[in-house]
């Protein structure tokens, strides 16, 4: 099933390469996760669309390793608002819900324990603005009570200059320039 998932985000991502141009309104990261209660490690991909704009759209996957209590992935959409941006750093909230597949669920304690199941995020996050964009992320899954840390890095595509086209900028986008 992984093996799918890979080539669906590798097609996403040849699609993308193909759209970037540079408009700058679509970034490609990568992050590792922690889970708190279940002590659990794991890596995210997720692609993250206008995300110079106060609210962005953030496919993302990520997978649990399977050497964890819990090795599970999820394929979801998050939505970013940022309700703090200044000129090198974003604050934002994020709203993420997900499909899960759970990869080990037969050894769980759980009596209500399923293979499949949907969940629901809530958080914040900090980002900066240049090109390529360190972010850390603090989420709350709500079906699941559970919080995780994401630490990650976000590259801006068509990004010139170390900073990111963000709206305080002093050169303006290309695609604005009447020359």
């Amino acid at each position: 099933m992984i093996n799918k998932n890979v080539c669906f985000f590798f097609v996403v991502f040849l699609m993308l390469m193909y759209l970037k141009g540079n408009s700058q309104i679509i970034g490609v990261g990568a992050d590792a996760m922690y889970n708190f209660q279940t002590e659990s490690v794991g890596a995210g991909a997720r692609v993250n669309f206008f995300p110079n704009n106060k609210l962005s759209f953030v496919p993302e996957f990520s997978y649990y390793f399977a050497f964890n209590k819990v090795s599970e992935y999820f394929l979801g959409m998050a939505l970013e608002y940022k309700f703090i941006r200044r000129e090198k750093v974003n604050f934002y909230a994020i709203l993420h819900g997900a499909y899960d597949q759970w990869l080990n669920y037969e050894s769980s304690p759980l009596t209500n324990a399923h293979a499949t199941n949907w969940d629901l995020e809530g958080g914040i996050g900090v980002s900066t603005n240049t090109c390529l964009r360190p972010f850390l992320e603090y989420r709350y899954n709500i079906r699941f009570e559970e919080t995780h840390l994401r630490l990650g890095l976000l590259y801006i595509f068509g990004c010139k200059h170390g900073g990111g086209g963000g709206r305080y900028h002093k050169e303006r986008c290309d695609a604005y320039n009447t020359n």
